[in-house]
Parts: structure tokens; C-alpha cells; sequence
């Protein structure tokens, strides 16, 4: 008869590892777990797609759990709210344009909504490369973010793919891989990264949407990683733009797999 502790380990061990094994090869591969990731995993989820998120920190929810400054409380306008109604998230009206959610109710929610609707997040997980296979990037090279953090030298491993997006918010780190890495040219202005702007919320919150694409074959970008590829302003603690950013570039990602 097996001991408690060995049965403990092996339920843990058995379970992740068969979790992992069935996202070696998904539909969606979603970078970053912030509002907008959430959001997308979620839509994607939900329409039948094999969806996995991978998240370096090891709490998923972007940065939307300090609200401004610290201050635990986020706005979103009163359309955009409408999306967090269906995750169940609690908003509260302040005026006749926006309405202010607890941060922390809104980032556990956000992740709660998008795992029950079947997206796997893996978190503390780092995506050190892409895969690009004839001209569409197709797979992500994941490694354990404290062995990067610590610069150890552990080769990864790849997660192959149908789409990636880009959600890691104002670095685009991924688009970044495939810029300067791969040399491709993009579907931006440039044909490269343009660069965040300063602060302008209204127009902050408009180019995050209008922004969010498909940037190359297999590649797209959410949030504010879109924002930055295309060179738009920064908003702050405003999030109907993210919400509706993750809706998109769900939309766009069926449209596009379903042609496949």
C-alpha cells in the first residue's frame, strides 16, 4: 500500500504532466495572461478551440491587480462592462460614462471565467522563442521562468500551434522575437515596432482596439502589446479597451482558423 505522501505527489505529477502532454500541440497559444489574454482565451475557449496561456509571473492576471497606484480600483466604460457582467465580475456605476470594478475581483474573475470555459493557463512559464515554419509562426519555445530568471542553461521545449498572440502587454515581447529575431516585416506602419506614445486615455483606449491584428501569418497582438507595435498612446488604469482588444482578436482568430 502506497504512503500518503507518495500518493499526494504522484496525483500532482501525473495530472500536470498529462495536462502538459495534451497542450504540446493547440489551437491558440495565447502569451501573457492580462486582461485582454484572459478575455480572448476565454472566447476561443468557449468556441471549441484548444487554447492554452502561458503566464511568466506565477499569479496570472497582468497588471490589474494593484488598480492606480496601488489604489485597488479600475474603471471601464459602460460598454466594456457589459463583458465583465459575463464573467460574473461585480461593477459599479460612478457616472453616466464609467463604472469602477475591484480590481482584485475583476483579475480572479477574468481567470476563473477563462479556465471554466476550458483554456489551460500555465503560469511561471517564459516564452524564450517562437517557431516559424514557411513564412507562419507556428510554436512558442516555453522554458520555466526561474530557470531563465536564474540563467540557467536548461534547453526548453516547443508547443506547436495554429496561432500565437501576443499579450504580454507593453513590451510585446513577441512580436519583438519575431522582428528583431526573425527579421520578419509585420503589418504595422514601419513594417517593425513603432513604440508606446506618453499618456492619452481616450485615444489610448480607441487605438487599442483599432490596433489589435493580425501582424503576420500565425502571428497577432492584443492590448497593450498592440499598442506598442503600432505606436499608440498608454491609458492607465482604464480597461475597456483590453476587454474589447481580447473580444477582437478572438473574432478574428475563428474567422481565420476556421479558412485554415
Amino acid at each position: 500500500m502506497k504512503v500518503m505522501e507518495e500518493t499526494i505527489s504522484g496525483a500532482i505529477v501525473r495530472r500536470f504532466f498529462n495536462k502538459l502532454e495534451r497542450h504540446l500541440s493547440v489551437d491558440v497559444a495565447i502569451v501573457g495572461a492580462g486582461p485582454s489574454g484572459l478575455v480572448a482565451a476565454h472566447d476561443l475557449a468557449l468556441a471549441g478551440y484548444n487554447v492554452a496561456v502561458f503566464e511568466s509571473k506565477l499569479a496570472p492576471g497582468g497588471g490589474t491587480w494593484g488598480g492606480g497606484m496601488l489604489m485597488n480600483e479600475v474603471v471601464v466604460q459602460n460598454d466594456a462592462a457589459a463583458i465583465l457582467h459575463e464573467f460574473n465580475i461585480t461593477t459599479v456605476p460612478f457616472d453616466n460614462q464609467y463604472q469602477t470594478v475591484d480590481a482584485i475581483e475583476m483579475a480572479s474573475g477574468l481567470i476563473f471565467g477563462a479556465r471554466k470555459a476550458g483554456a489551460v493557463i500555465f503560469n511561471a512559464v517564459t516564452v524564450e522563442d517562437i517557431a516559424i515554419h514557411d513564412g507562419r509562426v507556428c510554436g512558442v519555445v516555453i522554458n520555466w521562468n526561474p530557470v531563465a530568471r536564474l540563467g540557467m542553461h536548461v534547453d526548453p521545449i516547443v508547443i506547436m500551434c495554429r496561432a500565437l498572440v501576443d499579450g504580454t502587454g507593453h513590451p510585446s515581447e513577441i512580436v519583438q522575437k519575431a522582428v528583431n529575431k526573425a527579421g520578419v516585416t509585420i503589418d504595422s506602419p514601419t513594417g517593425g515596432i513603432l513604440g508606446e506614445k506618453p499618456m492619452w486615455m481616450e485615444d489610448g483606449e480607441r487605438t487599442t482596439v483599432e490596433n489589435t491584428k493580425r501582424l503576420y501569418p500565425g502571428l497577432y497582438a492584443s492590448g497593450m502589446a498592440a499598442n506598442n507595435v503600432q505606436g499608440g498612446f498608454r491609458m492607465g488604469p482604464i480597461f475597456g479597451g483590453m476587454f474589447k482588444s481580447g473580444r477582437k482578436i478572438a473574432q478574428l482568430i475563428s474567422a481565420d482558423l476556421s479558412h485554415d
